[in-house]
């Protein structure tokens, strides 16, 4: 009896994880079928769900492709992505161990100060930033597309890597330090490998929140050949029409990279914090 109520609720469970990912899977294929699909035979009142043969074309890839820069907006997506998510993750890495190792009141105060700013939203901030930026002749340059995300990302990823810090016990650095380590040398030796999969989670939030910026990228970068994907998506909306094909396709190509990094780190990502691992 009990094996058959387990069998039924192992079924059971599987069914709802197949429900629940089809529904949150849904939108990713509706793009699918929006980029190979004709608009003519999607926008009607009983659109088909599922491609009809004889309206299936792949055009709408060879045609970005060929008439549009998406490579190009890929290639300052990734240049801004990759330095945005560097720096924010090297900058989390001091200031998480920083956070967790001094308890001073500045301290404290300095970790609510980057909570409270990372609660202002960008469109508070984006007038005073592009005033900043351009007093300093940074605007059309992907530096500031770079630092103004990797200013928005690290308040968040600080914490983030707090947390990481705070799980690694406090006897492992005492240990190397009566080794003969120095702080600075039981952080890089002996912490950071430990805080691989926070590192890892840092840096894959700061490289989505990045790769998905449009208005700071948007508004520092008013020059076409400088434009990321995401603002290179917005200009297939234009005045009186939408070209909902090749606006899907190209949001379908600027999401293989995201996938890409993140099957990549997917290992450090559940790889967990050693244990057991105090001098003893």
């Amino acid at each position: 009896m009990s094996t058959t109520l387990s069998r039924t609720r192992r079924w059971s469970l599987l069914a709802l994880a197949i429900a629940v990912t089809s529904v949150l899977m849904f939108p990713i294929y509706w793009m699918i079928m929006t980029s190979v699909v004709p608009s003519e035979r999607l926008l009607v009142s009983d659109p088909p769900l599922v491609p009809p043969a004889d309206a299936t074309s792949f055009s709408a890839y060879t045609s970005v492709l060929r008439d549009v820069p998406v490579l190009e907006w890929m290639r300052n997506s990734a240049l801004t992505t990759v330095g945005a998510a560097v720096i924010s993750t090297v900058v989390s890495t001091l200031g998480g161990y920083s956070l967790s190792r001094f308890r001073s009141k500045g301290q404290q105060a300095m970790g609510f100060t980057l909570l409270f700013s990372r609660m202002l939203p960008g469109t508070l901030l984006i007038i005073p930033t592009f005033v900043l930026f351009a007093n300093f002749g940074m605007v059309n340059n992907l530096w500031s597309v770079t630092l103004v995300n990797t200013a928005a990302t690290v308040p968040f990823t600080t914490w983030l890597m707090k947390g990481f810090v705070d799980a690694v016990p406090v006897e492992i650095e005492q240990a190397a330090m009566i080794d003969g380590c120095g702080r600075a040398g039981a952080l890089w030796r002996v912490i950071v490998p430990l805080l691989k999969p926070g590192i890892a989670a840092t840096f894959t939030y700061a490289s989505i929140l990045t790769w998905g910026d449009f208005l700071f990228a948007r508004t520092l970068m008013g020059n076409p050949d400088g434009w990321t994907v995401t603002v290179g998506i917005a200009s297939f909306i234009g005045e009186f029409s939408v070209d909902w094909s090749g606006l899907m396709a190209v949001g379908l190509i600027s999401m293989v990279p995201m996938i890409v990094l993140f099957l990549f780190l997917e290992p450090f990502l559940t790889k967990g914090m050693a244990t057991g691992s105090v001098k003893g």
